[in-house]
């Protein structure tokens, strides 16, 4: 495994201002009490899923632990911090030599989730755990909603190419991420070069409409392309006449062209028409490709059209409606000090409504029925039962401050194929519906 692989993470800033400022002044009151060393346990989680989808993806694992690796405060973070007066100067001190030195496990990336489930979870010092609140939700509840659109929108697409081009519909930052979650839940390609040059995900891109409009005719803008790109290209067939167009594609590139794009109009419709005039121009080998504010429910709209690949933006990159996952981090174990002999106690908020949660460090684990599909995720504190001893979900991620569980984002990928595998058939339904697994506590 080399280091492409697994990703470019060189010349990565310092992730520790990616916080609220809420984290510093916890740990500043913290440290005059004399509690901010005492040994915690925090969990990543959410109480419910997004409304209507039946699992959640996890995404984001190996973007938290370079956030992990990154939080450091510099000299001019300091400077900053004193002269806005955020926190005094023994948490400056305190800050100056911060790097995580504890524990974090969590489901691995590209697993799937429920409500309850014990996504991530962090232990160390208080104050070392706090601190790190902020950036891992930001990452998971993030990513994840991304890669679990792009889960949905695999399903629906059926084995038919995805590519992922939202780029131009949200923050530049967010579009190298997104592009990386669509990639776990099944997307093939990008068109974000940030995200290519990052993580190795494949690129693909031709022309725009503005690429036609510049010539002086359809046929001059085509043969530019193909000259420039060669005869596999893919030919935008849809900024004046599409009948017009194919057949002029088809004459510039022959029966060798590599594809079409249709970016308007009656999809289903278009479809139909432009393979079988494709079919009887010869160019039975040429692919179609579709776009134009598509998600899951118009990809699956299409399934009886002669799409051979569909591009997804806007929807996609905003989670299809659903762009966070609402997951929590909370502190659920605490002892009376540093001493790890010190015994760990559950706390739990236990607020009115549904703002509560459960105390104890806990386990996770899928149970499967007698056909091998996923029926249950459980969940308990206590021993962990020997028949859900070989399945249980958390893997270590970070040990001593120093993380152990870098992998390639293919891994991911094909382990999201995999779990998702594993539901029930109704976990593909696109329609309004509950988990398709209970969550049960032991």
């Amino acid at each position: 495994m080399n280091s492409a692989d697994l990703g470019r993470r060189v010349g990565v800033p310092s992730t520790a201002l990616f916080t609220d400022q809420y984290e510093l002044t916890m740990v500043q009151a913290a440290l005059k009490a004399g509690t901010a060393d005492r040994r915690s346990v925090f969990e990543a989680f959410t109480r419910r899923l997004p409304e209507g989808r039946r699992y959640g993806v996890v995404a984001g694992t190996g973007r938290v632990l370079d956030a992990v690796e990154n939080f450091h405060f510099d000299d001019e973070m300091l400077a900053f911090l004193r002269d806005q007066h955020v926190v005094d100067a023994p948490t400056l001190d305190y800050l100056a030599d911060f790097r995580f030195s504890g524990d974090i496990w969590g489901y691995p990336e590209g697993e799937v989730y429920f409500p309850g489930s014990p996504i991530l979870r962090a232990e160390g010092s208080f104050a070392e755990c706090v601190l790190l609140e902020t950036v891992i939700l930001s990452i998971l509840n993030h990513d994840s909603a991304i890669a679990a659109a792009a889960s949905r929108m695999s399903s629906a697409a059926g084995g038919r190419g995805l590519i992922e081009m939202g780029a131009r519909r949200t923050h530049e930052l967010s579009a190298v991420a997104s592009a990386r979650a669509a990639y776990i839940g099944g997307f093939d390609t990008t068109s974000d070069l940030a995200a290519g040059f990052r993580y190795n995900i494949p690129t693909v891109g031709t022309s725009a409409h503005a690429f036609t409009l510049l010539h002086d005719s359809e046929r001059d803008a085509f043969r530019a392309q193909v000259d420039s790109l060669g005869r596999d290209t893919t030919l935008l067939v849809d900024t004046y006449d599409v009948t017009a167009a194919v057949r002029t594609a088809v004459e510039v590139a022959g029966t060798e062209l590599g594809a079409v794009r249709i970016d308007s109009g009656d999809l289903l419709l278009v479809a139909h028409r432009v393979r079988q005039q494709l079919d009887e121009l010869g160019a039975t080998e040429t692919k179609i490709v579709v776009t134009s504010d598509l998600d899951e429910y118009a990809i699956a709209s299409l399934a009886a059209a002669p799409v051979d690949a569909y591009g997804v933006g806007t929807q996609l990159v905003t989670g299809s409606g659903q762009p966070t996952c609402s997951m929590v981090y909370k502190l659920v174990a605490r002892a009376a000090s540093a001493d790890p002999a010190d015994p760990l106690r559950p706390v739990a908020k236990k607020s009115l409504g549904a703002k509560t949660s459960i105390g104890g460090r806990k386990w996770a684990a899928r149970r499967l029925d007698e056909d091998g599909v996923a029926e249950a995720e459980v969940i308990g504190t206590g021993p962990v039962p020997p028949e859900l001893a070989e399945r249980q979900l958390l893997v270590e991620l970070v040990r001593g401050g120093e993380v152990v569980a870098r992998e390639p984002l293919d891994a991911a990928r094909e382990r999201h194929i995999a779990a998702r595998a594993g539901l029930p058939m109704s976990a593909m339904q696109l329609s309004r519906g509950e988990p398709v697994l209970p969550t049960e506590y032991v």
